[in-house]
């Protein structure tokens, strides 16, 4: 053993090696033990990898701190124990996706084996799928959890596991806490059951998708205009993820038969290998896409990442060059579109609803409140906007929400973000504007001029390990203690304190509490609301050694010939904001 290795990793090592793990895992422990790569095992070892309150994510290998079949295998072992603790004596089902990333088919059948083993039956998809049709599943087919194999956007060394409950949504309190307590008491590999039940699994696929179409397919709301505008040049990009087994589908389900996919990333590859990260906000990602839509001069881009629940997309300016929208600029233009439908429809009853985070763009709440539609501002995080949905069933009708990472959601049939549905809805929304004679950067433009121009800032500081994790507490402390009196020549006005629920009139002292539940509870959030109608949030990431700055100013947009200064003003506010409070 290692001399340069602290105590626990040595004992996780000896664990490894001396328990009943599977002679390859051994044998890759002692290679790297021979050729002394202490850095490596330190990092597998050091500790056991974290089920959090949505499930897991890490590096893909052998050890205690990485993704494989021991670690995914503990967690369903919890997960297992959990469902038959509190369904007892209840047939318990459970639905499993995967994406494309590498390992994902093995990690998703070790869960199935595992569930079965423990007398639960199991709906396997039999090939790659959208995280968002693992959340429509769970309840098309009665589930009472579910989970799917993925780490989202991350870079190929990763994989991960996403918890979810009987509602579609990733697992809220009290089962997530719950979960993990089941999930750390399972403290040796003996405890996993790994003998699956065949005749308890059963796999899923084309069935399942053809009633999730459906709903994509009753979310559309002007069959006439995509009719008109069949012919839409619409680029997409799978991003070598699992958009490519459902968008393609969807976007000719609705009727528009002019999607070029980009060939180069349209094969699934866990290995990603004509990007650096699969992240449809990084232009990198997007730039084959791109590419493709100056080739044969198209009316809209689209890319979805590797588990098909954010959707990034480029438009056209009026100068001809192709620019990305933002997560808050789509998840706008979708709510824009969405109420504007709905009120010439004439069903805006006053019963109806939007949400999104509270990090989110408020030109969304401002749209909604010149419609008469209520807006819930929640955590960040879509389970939190599922909550709101499940509370809120049958009393009130769900319209759309998002966030501005880049998910969205239309219609309440998923309660997850959505990148198939919301590739429809974008390529919908382009299509009406351009059967009004616009672009889609053209209609973004006419939002802006409607509700002033919104631009929003964002600055993550990444501060690792505990060192990292107290710096960042500190951080939050002292902005608590020592708020600022101005911020780039703006007047705080409101402090909202997550944390312990609070809102603050900073001119009379008044304290009013923000409510819980309907997708709120105690948070480590901080918001500044300024005198001149800017925002500055601050919160630590629940995923990541970061911690997160927002910044949202807005202005009038009196002419469309103004955008660009407009844009040119905004970001040199929301940087003097930043640099007002040292973070640039």
């Amino acid at each position: 053993m290692s001399t340069g290795l602290d105590a626990l990793t040595k004992k996780n090592i000896d664990t490894w090696l001396t328990g009943n793990y599977d002679e390859e895992t051994k044998a890759k422990i002692q290679q790297l033990l021979d050729e002394g790569k202490e850095t490596e095992l330190s990092d597998s070892f050091y500790k056991s990898l974290e089920f959090g309150t949505g499930g897991m994510r890490g590096e893909m290998g052998v050890g205690s701190n990485r993704m494989n079949k021991y670690t995914v295998g503990a967690a369903t072992q919890g997960f297992s124990n959990y469902l038959k603790q509190s369904l007892p004596g209840k047939e318990i089902k459970v639905a499993i996706a995967h994406d494309s990333r590498n390992n994902s088919p093995f990690f998703a059948r070790i869960c199935a084996d595992i569930f079965s083993a423990n007398g639960i039956k199991v709906y396997l998809f039999s090939a790659l799928r959208p995280t968002p049709e693992l959340s429509f599943t769970i309840r098309h087919l009665g589930c009472d959890a579910g989970l799917v194999i993925t780490a989202s956007h991350n870079p190929r060394e990763y994989n991960g596991y996403k918890a979810y409950w009987n509602d579609g949504s990733q697992v809220v309190a009290p089962h997530d806490k719950n979960i993990v307590t089941e999930v750390n008491n399972i403290t040796s590999v003996d405890d996993i059951n790994f003998n699956g039940n065949e005749s308890l699994i059963t796999f899923i696929g084309e069935e399942v998708d053809k009633e999730y179409l459906k709903t994509i397919q009753h979310n559309s709301i002007n069959p006439d205009v995509i009719a008109r505008q069949k012919d839409l040049k619409i680029v997409y990009s799978s991003i070598h993820g699992t958009g490519i087994t459902l968008v393609p589908q969807a976007l000719a389900l609705l009727g528009f038969e002019n999607v070029n996919v980009v060939e180069a990333q349209a094969e699934p590859n866990g290995d990603f290998p004509t990007v650096v990260y699969p992240n449809p906000e990084e232009t990198e990602a997007m730039t084959l896409a791109v590419n493709l839509a100056k080739d044969i001069d198209a009316d809209l881009v689209i890319a979805t990442d590797p588990d098909a629940d954010r959707v990034g997309a480029a438009v056209k300016n009026p100068h001809g060059e192709w620019v990305l929208l933002n997560g808050n600029q789509m998840a706008s233009l979708i709510i824009y579109y969405l109420l504007g439908a709905w009120e010439k429809a004439g069903k805006l009853t006053g019963k109806e609803f939007v949400a999104k985070t509270i990090v989110t763009t408020e030109i969304i709440a401002k749209m909604c409140a010149s419609k008469g539609v209520k807006c819930y501002d929640t955590l960040t995080g879509f389970k939190y906007i599922a909550a709101v949905i499940r509370e809120l069933e049958g009393k009130e009708q769900f319209i759309g929400g998002g966030e501005e990472s880049y998910g969205y959601l239309i219609g309440d049939a998923v309660r997850d973000k959505d990148a198939v549905a919301s590739c429809a809805m974008i390529a919908e929304l382009t299509a009406y504007a351009k059967d009004n004679g616009k672009s889609l950067f053209d209609f973004l433009t006419e939002m802006y001029q409607e509700n002033n121009f919104y631009y929003e800032g964002l600055i993550s500081l990444t501060k690792k390990g505990k060192a990292g994790a107290e710096e960042i507490q500190q951080m939050m402390a002292n902005l608590r203690a020592n708020l600022p009196t101005s911020v780039a020549g703006s007047e705080p006005v409101t402090v909202l304190d997550y944390k312990n629920l609070t809102s603050k009139d900073l001119k009379t002292g008044e304290i009013t509490a923000i409510p819980e539940g309907l997708g709120m509870e105690s948070s480590n959030v901080i918001q500044l609301i300024l005198a001149d109608g800017s925002k500055v949030s601050a919160r630590p990431s629940g995923t990541e050694p970061k911690i997160k700055f927002y910044v949202s100013v807005n202005a009038p947009l009196a002419n469309p010939a103004d955008f660009d200064d407009t844009l040119a003003a905004l970001k040199a506010k929301v940087s003097a904001i930043q640099e007002d409070l040292g973070l640039k």
